[in-house]
C-alpha cells in the first residue's frame, strides 16, 4: 500500500499536473500549427512553386527514389512556428514580470516601538 500512498502524492503534485496540461494544450497547439502550414501558408506562398513541380501538396515533393523532403520542409516550417510562437509568450510573460518586479514595494507600517517614539518625541517638541 506505500507504493500506491508514493504513486498518488507525485501524481497529484502540481508540477505533475502542470505538465499533463501543457503536453495536451501543446498537442492542440501543435494541430493548429500544422493547419497554418497546410492550408494557408502552403496554399499562399508555395503554390507557384508546387505547380511549377506538378505538385498540389508540399509533401508530396520528393528527390530520387522517394526522399520526401517537402515532408520535412513542412515539419521545418512547423517547427519554426512554434517556436517563434513561444518565444513571443515567454518574452510576454518576462517583461510583464519584470514590470512587476520594478514596481516599487511601499515602505512598511511604523512598529509599535517607533510609534512610541514618535509620540515622546512629539510630546518633547510641544514641551516650552
Amino acid at each position: 500500500m506505500g507504493l500506491m500512498k508514493e504513486f498518488k502524492a507525485f501524481a497529484l503534485k502540481g508540477n505533475v499536473l502542470d505538465l499533463a496540461v501543457g503536453v495536451i494544450i501543446g498537442a492542440a497547439f501543435g494541430a493548429i500549427t500544422k493547419s497554418l502550414v497546410e492550408d494557408i501558408i502552403t496554399p499562399l506562398i508555395l503554390n507557384p512553386v508546387l505547380k511549377e513541380a506538378n505538385l498540389e501538396n508540399i509533401k508530396d515533393l520528393t528527390w530520387g527514389a522517394g526522399v520526401k523532403y517537402g515532408n520535412f520542409i513542412s515539419n521545418v516550417l512547423s517547427f519554426l512556428i512554434v517556436a517563434f510562437t513561444l518565444f513571443l509568450i515567454v518574452k510576454g510573460v518576462n517583461a510583464s514580470r519584470k514590470k512587476e518586479a520594478a514596481a516599487p514595494a511601499a515602505p512598511p507600517a511604523p512598529t509599535n516601538e517607533e510609534k512610541l517614539l514618535m509620540e515622546i518625541r512629539d510630546a518633547l517638541k510641544a514641551r516650552p
